[in-house]
């Protein structure tokens, strides 16, 4: 029934080609605030700073640098991502099936999509880190942020968070995804790279939770030492091809000591 109400009341904002790179761009925005509110509660409120990674490592990112993150990441959006994401869908032609998915068939097309999306994503950063003129042509700029906050998910360089969101987008195609299944895929998708770069290994992520899937440290680790930790989300690639680092486990103690297990 809402799939239904959905697609007959909301079918042309459903097949707008501008719908992909809107959604991306606002669903980030909105993910990262519960992180933006944190940043600001972690230079006076030590339960959150003793949450941070590098909790040794200087107080969270200022409201200037989030504020200065944003206009990098909407002007890349504005004048690559949505142009070239919206000639993507007309060329794709997608269409609104009259059905909803089951919920087994949601499932599966969700972790689908995740696993091919991982598996791209892997080969792709890899690629951008062992060749030099690709590095610094398209991946160094998401690099400048040695410590990530969530904001800094999405700050790259215009052909790099195009070819992620293409990355994405031609997952659910290859594997004919329900729009529905694609649409839950992408949420999550924002989520996780968020997560990843916060800056925080909460008691509640993912991470803990599923020990197949690295989290914010197995990342952060990724963006000190550059030469492992290529997967975005699981950890089976980095293991089978021997790039797979430990992240470090910073726990803050008394007299602002900082020991690293």
């Amino acid at each position: 029934g809402l799939w239904e109400s959905v697609r007959a009341g909301q079918q042309q904002v459903l097949l707008s080609p501008y719908l992909a790179a809107s959604c991306a761009f606002l669903t980030h925005l909105a993910l990262c605030a519960p992180f933006l509110v944190l940043d600001a509660l972690g230079g006076v409120c030590q339960r959150v700073h003793s949450w941070r990674i590098a909790a040794g490592a200087g107080p969270p990112p200022s409201l200037w640098r989030w504020y200065e993150c944003f206009w990098r990441v909407l002007f890349k959006y504005a004048t690559a991502v949505l142009p070239a994401t919206a000639l993507f869908q007309l060329l794709r032609s997608p269409s609104l099936p009259e059905l909803a998915p089951s919920c087994w068939r949601l499932s599966v097309e969700v972790v689908a999509c995740f696993l091919l999306f991982d598996t791209f994503f892997f080969i792709w950063h890899y690629c951008m880190h062992r060749v030099p003129w690709l590095y610094r042509a398209v991946h160094q700029m998401h690099h400048q942020n040695q410590v990530p906050f969530a904001l800094a998910a999405q700050d790259a360089s215009s052909a790099e968070l195009l070819s992620l969101l293409l990355l994405a987008l031609g997952s659910a195609w290859m594997l004919g995804c329900h729009p529905l299944s694609e649409a839950l895929f992408h949420i999550l998708n924002s989520w996780l790279a968020v997560e990843d770069h916060c800056g925080y290994d909460l008691p509640w992520a993912l991470h803990r939770i599923l020990p197949c899937m690295g989290g914010a440290p197995f990342h952060q680790t990724h963006h000190k030492k550059q030469s492992n930790n290529f997967a975005p989300y699981f950890t089976h690639w980095d293991h089978l091809f021997g790039t797979y680092r430990a992240p470090h486990t910073y726990i803050r103690k008394r007299h602002d000591r900082t020991i690293v297990k």
